[in-house]
């Protein structure tokens, strides 16, 4: 099991700001759990997020000397590359990319041509810097824009970016819409046709479908899953109604039901876990 924790998408859209000395406090102990990546900063607006304004610094503090676990920054246009780019901490950029056109807007301020064109300079970038690139599919299994959901449009863009050498798509259920089938059905096609794509699963749902969901995209083959302790947060730019994330001790449970191999500690990840119930007082 390939396994990425998300203080980010916890983090961006909770209303009191994190004192940034509790937010490098809280990523460096999940640098103890184990996890492959940590999805932990954000080079976007302020303006827009203005949780994440304090991400440099969050970024110059991370203990990479704890484990091996890699750090992930979002961005959301080549400028917010090059910032994330100055920080050796960062591993891996991420960038949402929008299977629907209302959201591509609302998300980036840019239509999905625009975000494409943008991507490919990118990736050239990462590369150059010798970094990674996760590619985000943002409303991959539907949305709340009345826009028609056809897997064949999720296929159309994957076939775009495999030919431009993308080689990790997360597929992303943002706003809680997808059904065990829907998941069924991306999860069994795509991987299929984009052999060298390495597709993985970033569910936003309820705490109740937690295991349901995980269920669908695991028997089709999927091992990498994006999650959040207690499912705290959501995208504060889909709509006003957060869908929490997927949480990750629900994922722990999952892969004890099913006896899937995983290196987590979970005595960090208990101390990990209490130290998200003092900033999220859940």
């Amino acid at each position: 099991m390939f396994l990425t924790e998300c203080p980010r998408d916890a983090m961006q859209g909770w209303d009191e700001f994190i004192p940034t000395s509790k937010k490098i406090d809280y990523i460096n102990s999940l640098m103890e759990v184990g996890f492959d990546v940590l999805d932990c900063v954000s080079f976007v607006s302020p303006k827009a997020i203005p949780q994440m304004a304090d991400s440099a610094e969050v970024a110059e503090n991370i203990d990479k000397s704890i484990s091996n676990t890699k750090i992930s920054a979002i961005i959301g246009n080549y400028r917010g590359a090059e910032k994330a780019l100055k920080h050796q901490s960062v591993d891996i950029l991420g960038f949402p990319f929008s299977i629907s056109e209302t959201f591509q807007h609302r998300n980036t301020n840019k239509n999905q041509e625009e975000a494409f064109n943008d991507i490919v300079k990118i990736i050239e970038l990462t590369k150059a810097e010798n970094r990674e690139f996760n590619l985000y599919f943002s409303m991959a299994f539907g949305n709340p824009y009345g826009e028609m959901w056809k897997w064949e449009d999720v296929d159309f863009w994957a076939n775009r970016f495999s030919e431009i050498g993308v080689k990790n798509i997360l597929l992303s259920d943002t706003t809680g819409v997808a059904t065990t089938e829907t998941i069924s059905v991306l999860f069994e096609k795509l991987p299929a046709r984009y052999p060298a794509i390495d597709f993985g699963a970033h569910f936003h749902n309820r705490y109740e479908e937690s295991y349901s969901k995980l269920k669908a995209a695991y028997d089709q083959g999927c091992r990498r899953f994006d999650s959040a302790i207690k499912g705290i947060g959501g995208c504060p730019m889909a709509k006003d109604d957060l869908v929490g994330n997927m949480p990750t001790e629900q994922v722990i449970n999952f892969m004890s039901v099913e006896k899937a191999e995983h290196k987590l500690n979970l005595l960090n990840f208990e101390s990990s876990y209490n130290k998200a119930k003092d900033i999220f007082h859940f």
